[in-house]
């Protein structure tokens, strides 16, 4: 049995290394992001959220995330403002291909309905097939491009 709750101050060292399992993969991570302050950021905002197994084993996380620059993109269609933007969507290895990304969004969709979201904005790096194409099973929508952090990423939105 796996449970989705919002994580605490206790997670975090779980959580950083989970995210450290990730680095120089499709997301790009890398030792300097995700790091302990984003974490805490947002730990502080009650925004990240982690899938623990019976055990109480870390097995994903996501966060809910505030970024005036990317919200303030041209990209995002108005009529399903306000929208939330998820990021840091992260799965342990051993766990991947079994539904938890999209379980993992879904519960993070129900969050922003709660917080009178309308819709949800995701950055996804170029060239991250697997990601596209789980998005895009959930009903985002390629939307445009931008260059951000010195990275390339496609735009996806959904209404909620």
């Amino acid at each position: 049995m796996r449970r989705i709750k919002r994580a605490v101050e206790a997670d975090k060292e779980e959580i950083l290394a989970l995210y450290r399992t990730r680095l120089y993969g499709p997301a790009d991570w890398n030792e300097y992001y995700p790091n302990e302050e984003t974490i805490e950021f947002d730990l502080s905002r009650d925004a990240l959220f982690v899938m623990k197994n019976d055990a109480g084993e870390l097995i994903a996380t996501i966060s809910i995330d505030e970024d005036e620059e990317v919200d303030s993109l041209t990209v995002w269609d108005e009529n399903i403002a306000p929208a939330g933007e998820l990021a840091r969507l992260c799965v342990r290895e051993d766990m991947q291909n079994q539904g938890i990304a999209k379980e993992m969004m879904r519960y993070a969709f129900d969050a922003l309905k709660e917080q009178g979201k309308k819709g949800v904005h995701i950055l996804v790096r170029k060239g991250h097939a697997g990601a596209i194409a789980c998005y895009t099973a959930l009903g985002f929508q390629q939307v445009g491009e931008c260059s951000l952090f010195e990275k390339e990423f496609i735009c996806m939105e959904r209404e909620l």
